[in-house]
């Protein structure tokens, strides 16, 4: 639509050094009690009165799990008392922002190199969190970054950084833009290809060293070779691969060690040196074996094989995990590179960087529109799918916006910039899809509790399976003991929990952004997945929000243009809404009105004038019996009319009626589908408006809507919100105006139309950017799926762990005999987090069920 991406101007977060949205200065407070809720103090600018105060309070008050809000004007400090397992700090900070005043916090993003698996993250959550003045921090796995909220009078960046490299890893500052993404790629591609070269090396010695092992005795030429010296070759050929690929192990796990923590690296280095040093001492010490009753018996083989396996696995989830931020790159990839600016009248062309506000930004057939603006010369169509997915070109002229990496079609024009940069519609798309991919979902913290115990239970497990065969297997009993320590350590992964749902949210938001659906982040698409009940309101949303001629009906000879040229020449003197409908009609028409004299105006009744030396009435039922006029067969028509909704003017010339005119705020055509859809998933669907209720019902009849709440004010859509969910029901609101603000904020996911008001946007928790709403069904159908992508990857991690960890303890062992090779431990281990990565990927393969296709024209 040409409307779509008119005021869409989404708030994000800041990176890099974290700049202050607001320069508002905070004073958190926050204490918490482990299991009991927290309390913050957080400052509040914008406020002038008490309305303004009450306002933020109740918006507080109105997110899940806040247990009490005051606000005080006099200090603009806003006083919290919450449960962090339902909400956080910056739900509250979106909350304030939304309603348009002012959150005097910073939010900046970093990224944090030396992280390996849950374990990690949940080391860098708590040295961030343990900084004076950070109120909340998340880390992400998959993209390896971590989300500060912090008061940046008590907290920077330098204090956060030693925090984490006091706890063994690294914070660095992330750039901004495609050139720190491109950065970032070739990084991660140099450390693929050494991945690569390691893994190639590890795993041609593996498989000598196993092929000697287990074939060696029965080779011509070998099977002579005494048994010691065969342990000194796979010595040789098992040693540079504990201390060259291994060493990555090594590091990170002496990392760990330094700091006194443990880590995945710490289960893989432990269990492979086990196996390496005894087969070791079996080689050069062969006495001290064979002294004490034990088979001589070398591990080479495992060792060599789980390193190989574990970086197998590793280079696979990079791969994979590289994929997951493909959304991001083509986003980026949208945009332009140079733009032709008119600089002195005289024609150059420049870095899109260099174009600022106020520029005027030539565009010839073809090209890509660089930045946002508004035609100031010219027409042209302009191709629009690539941000609102809408597949027919969208006309432009003068005085219409054009939105940046759009491309134009066949015509020439010139345009105004107006938003340049990280301003214009492009980047703060790429922004939010940043942001929501770096988020969490509640869903998450069960992983997250895990993780932080999950190393030091394996080791303790390990152990005591060492133990417990040392002294009750059956003999040769250590070399039981150890293989089954081994396989305890390798077998355990703490990966697929820590990528279980952040690979999910990474590719799902993607894709949403793809389809044109922005999402906000983890938090959002969790509650999306469980609606109940989507309102709609009717205004703008359902309707196009402006009144447009739908029925010409002349009498008494007269044709349609006639009767509407005399009805436009006595509107022309009216200021009703219903007045400029007409007047447009007729000028859409190519008509010309005469001039009337002697307007009058009889208020909630019509209008009079002379027209062409006649008297000319238009007005409703009640007006035209005052006047003496009648039509029993128009008024019955009338009366169908009013039952679709619609609003009837008659006009009588001379004491006679002429016909009449039906005017009604029609429905979008995709209206009906969208509402058919969402039923068919079992969605509930309400339409809220201000309008009485025949009108309302006409309105919902025609797109299917059952349950309607009609004659709401403005003021009062919020409580209709509420009441609805105190039925126990997860509920949506859809709207675009400033109005429907409130109404937004207090429901579960607020969904904004991409064509609406800055406040409705700001307040919402997904953003539609172009006005098909299918896409309302399309953003829920997606919730759901990645939803169940998270479930099925928390489950496998779940499962593969519970049930993983046993089997390599040998519990298996006294009834069936049966024991689990350290080999195939590291080969499930591998491959248990690529499984939850490919399994995130599947997402990227999310299709509407419909076929794009065109909005219609906005009347």
């Amino acid at each position: 639509m040409a409307e779509d991406m008119q005021g869409l101007n989404i708030t994000g977060s800041r990176e890099g050094g974290g700049t202050s949205a607001s320069g508002v200065v905070s004073e958190p407070d926050r204490s918490e009690t482990p299991g009991g809720p927290a309390r913050v103090v957080i400052n509040v600018g914008g406020m002038t009165c008490a309305t303004c105060a009450g306002k933020v309070e109740g918006a507080l008050r109105g997110l899940p799990g806040v247990e009490a809000a005051d606000v005080n004007l006099a200090t603009e400090k806003a006083t919290v008392v919450f449960d962090p397992a339902s909400t956080g700090v910056e739900d509250m900070v979106s909350a304030i922002e939304g309603l348009g005043y002012r959150a005097g916090l910073e939010r900046a993003v970093y990224a944090v190199e030396g992280m390996t698996c849950a374990s990690c993250v949940a080391r860098v959550e708590k040295a961030l969190s343990g900084v004076e003045g950070v109120l909340s921090a998340d880390v992400n796995l998959a993209t390896e970054r971590a989300t500060v909220t912090y008061d940046p009078e008590k907290a920077d960046f330098e204090a956060m950084a030693r925090a984490v490299d006091e706890a063994g890893y690294r914070l660095v500052k992330s750039a901004e833009g495609e050139e720190a993404l491109d950065r970032e790629r070739r990084r991660r591609e140099r450390e693929t290809r050494l991945l690569k070269v390691k893994l190639v090396y590890s795993a041609a010695s593996a498989a000598v060293i196993m092929f000697l092992s287990m074939l060696g005795m029965h080779i011509p030429g070998l099977k002579d070779v005494p048994e010691r010296t065969l342990f000194v070759i796979l010595f040789a050929l098992a040693t540079p691969v504990q201390f060259w690929p291994g060493m990555t192990f090594y590091r990170a796990a002496l990392k760990a060690a330094r700091h006194g923590t443990t880590d995945m690296n710490t289960l893989i280095a432990v269990g492979t040196t086990a196996a390496y040093l005894y087969s070791v001492v079996a080689t050069f010490f062969p006495s001290f074996i064979s002294g004490t009753g034990l088979k001589l018996a070398v591990y080479y083989d495992a060792s060599a094989t789980i390193i190989a396996l574990i970086l197998l696995g590793r280079f696979l989830e990079a791969r994979a995990k590289g994929r997951t931020s493909e959304a991001i790159r083509r986003l980026m990839g949208l945009q332009a590179r140079e733009a032709r600016v008119l600089r002195d009248g005289v024609e150059e062309s420049v870095p899109v960087e260099e174009v600022r506000v106020g520029d005027v930004v030539v565009v010839r057939p073809g090209e890509k529109i660089p930045v946002d603006g508004v035609v100031v010369e010219g027409r042209s169509a302009v191709d629009e799918s690539m941000l609102t997915g809408e597949p027919l070109p969208v006309e432009k002229n003068l005085g219409d916006e054009v939105t940046g990496a759009t491309v134009n079609g066949t015509g020439y024009f010139q345009f105004r910039a107006t938003r340049v940069g990280k301003d214009t519609v492009l980047a703060q798309i790429i922004r939010m899809v940043e942001e929501a991919q770096g988020s969490k979902a509640p869903i998450q913290r069960l992983a997250d509790r895990v993780a932080a115990v999950f190393v030091p239970a394996v080791i303790a497990i390990s152990f005591v399976t060492f133990l417990v065969w040392l002294i009750a297997g059956p003999e040769p009993s250590f070399n039981f003991a150890l293989l089954n320590f081994v396989a305890v350590l390798v077998i355990a992964c703490p990966c697929a929990l820590g990528l279980a749902t952040p690979t999910a949210i990474m590719v799902g938001t993607g894709r949403g952004a793809e389809l044109g659906i922005l999402i906000k982040g983890g938090e959002v698409l969790e509650r999306a997945g469980k609606l109940d009940v989507v309102v709609f309101d009717k205004t703008g949303t359902l309707t196009w929000g402006k009144p447009v001629v739908t029925d010409v009906i002349p009498v008494d000879g007269k044709s349609e243009d006639e009767l509407l040229s005399v009805a436009a020449a006595v509107e022309k003197g009216s200021e009703h809404p219903l007045a400029e409908t007409l007047v447009e009609e007729a000028k859409s028409r190519g008509l010309v009105p005469a001039q009337a004299t002697g307007f009058q105006a009889f208020p909630g009744r019509g209008v009079a004038a002379m027209v062409d030396g006649g008297e000319v009435r238009l007005g409703n039922a009640a007006f035209m019996a005052e006047s003496g006029v009648s039509s029993p067969a128009l008024e019955e028509r009338a009366e169908g009319f009013a039952g679709e909704g619609k609003t009837v003017v008659f006009i009588a010339v001379d004491g006679v009626m002429s016909g009449m005119i039906a005017v009604a705020d029609t429905v979008k055509p995709m209206a009906a589908e969208a509402v058919r859809a969402l039923r068919e998933m079992g969605v509930e669907v309400a339409m809220i408006s201000g309008d009485r209720r025949s009108t309302a019902e006409a309105v919902a009849g025609r797109v299917g809507v059952d349950r309607v709440l009609a004659e709401v004010l403005p003021a009062d859509k919020a409580a209709e919100i509420e009441r609805i969910q105190s039925e126990g029901k997860v509920v949506a609101m859809v709207g675009d105006g400033i109005n429907d603000a409130p109404a937004l904020a207090r429901a579960d996911i607020g969904i904004a139309i991409g064509s609406g008001t800055d406040v409705a946007l700001e307040t919402s928790d997904i953003t539609l950017i172009s006005e098909d709403l299918r896409k309302v069904a399309t953003a829920i159908a997606l919730s759901r799926t990645t939803l169940r992508t998270i479930k099925q990857n928390l489950f496998w991690a779940f499962f593969y762990n519970v049930i993983g960890i046993p089997l390599a303890a040998g519990v298996l062992y006294p009834a069936w005999g049966w024991l689990l090779n350290p080999i195939f431990a590291a080969a499930a281990m591998a491959f248990s987090s690529v499984s939850v990565v490919g399994n995130s990927l599947r997402l990227r393969r999310f299709r509407e069920k419909w076929e794009r296709s065109t909005q219609g024209p906005r009347p």
